[in-house]
């Protein structure tokens, strides 16, 4: 999830736990250590491709949280201002926190290793945007009220936001279940057979959901809302070019994209470079995390230098998203989104 919303969760559930012992000072502590876990994308894992997929890894560890968290809590009793609560309220505290950001990005396309050491597999269930205000705003609507509000309002609004944003994670899980179900009976009707499927909701929302399909060296993005039919599913194929990799695919930095993606990757070529990108997060013609696999000269290809190549999307969509909540006759595909430009 965004750093807003990390820090807006840690804060209501630390004001949840805390508030009614320090008060104010509760959410600024939950906002703070909410954001914590993520400071690992200051750390330099080796490259590019490395960074990218070592980040949700050891700082999000349900097991590390574990063992960090009474030392930070009897640090915190240091201070004499945090002694109103006790040992064991500040572990509690502090865990939630840890744990409730660790899940929030499970919810999410990209993976978080939250079982490590006993596995790096970055496990996700994706039924969140990595931005969405249906969830976030209640968060920041409790995170304000804390230091606007009276202590009991204020708890009742922290709860209250806590049970909605849980209880929107609810709904989007069965729109999830849903989807996945229209989606699976419209490839088999256009025999499809995908080895690889993952759905994750459109942008800023729960209603519009965008699923990759791979299938041998083709992958289809799919574009399915919550009010269509199964006739209703739009299907786009697309070339994933692994012969573009064949010299370079076992270089261990290729192999682990693959591994991260789970097999949910394209190569494709501009210019005299080589770029691999995640088929997860973004839509085809912009995706966020394309890297250059290799380069192209007169000897052939040689190993790129991964260095990341920015795509910006194109916001100017989002009207066209909209609209296809509601209507299965506007099309999503690349081709229609170059020609009304």
């Amino acid at each position: 999830m965004d750093s807003i919303t990390q820090a807006v969760l840690g804060g209501a559930v630390g004001y949840a736990v805390l508030g009614h012992k320090l008060g104010k000072r509760a959410a600024l502590i939950g906002a703070g250590f909410g954001t914590l876990p993520d400071l690992d994308v200051l750390i330099d894992f080796g490259g590019p491709i490395e960074n990218m997929t070592y980040h949700r890894g050891v700082s999000h560890s349900i097991f590390v949280q574990a063992l960090v968290t009474p030392l930070i809590a009897w640090l915190m009793l240091r201070f004499k201002a945090h002694r109103p609560a006790s040992f064991l309220r500040w572990c509690w505290a502090l865990y939630l926190i840890f744990v409730t950001h660790s899940l929030a990005d499970t919810f999410t396309v990209y993976g978080t290793q939250i079982l490590w050491p006993l596995t790096d597999f970055p496990f996700s269930h994706s039924i969140l945007f990595i931005v969405d205000p249906t969830y976030t705003v209640p968060l920041i609507v409790a995170f304000v009220g804390a230091f606007i509000f009276k202590p009991d309002r204020a708890m009742r609004v922290t709860t209250m936001a806590l049970v909605f944003s849980t209880g929107y994670l609810v709904w989007s899980s069965a729109a999830k279940h849903s989807i996945d179900a229209k989606v699976a009976a419209a490839l088999t009707e256009r025999g499809i057979a995908p080895e690889v499927y993952e759905s994750t909701p459109a942008p800023l929302n729960t209603l519009l959901w965008r699923s990759v399909a791979v299938q041998g060296d083709q992958y289809y993005e799919i574009w399915a809302s919550v009010f269509d039919e199964v006739q209703d599913v739009q299907i786009y194929p697309y070339p994933r070019n692994q012969a573009l990799l064949d010299t370079v695919r076992d270089h261990p930095s290729i192999e682990r994209l693959r591994w991260f993606t789970k097999g949910q990757y394209k190569a494709w070529q501009s210019e005299n470079k080589v770029y691999i990108s995640d088929l997860r997060m973004g839509v085809e013609g912009a995706y966020v995390f394309n890297f250059e696999a290799a380069t192209l000269d007169q000897n052939g290809l040689s190993l790129g230098s991964f260095q990341q190549l920015e795509q910006r999307p194109d916001f100017g969509s989002l009207g066209t998203l909209w609209a296809r909540i509601f209507d299965p006759q506007v099309s999503l595909s690349l081709e229609a989104r170059k020609a009304s430009h």
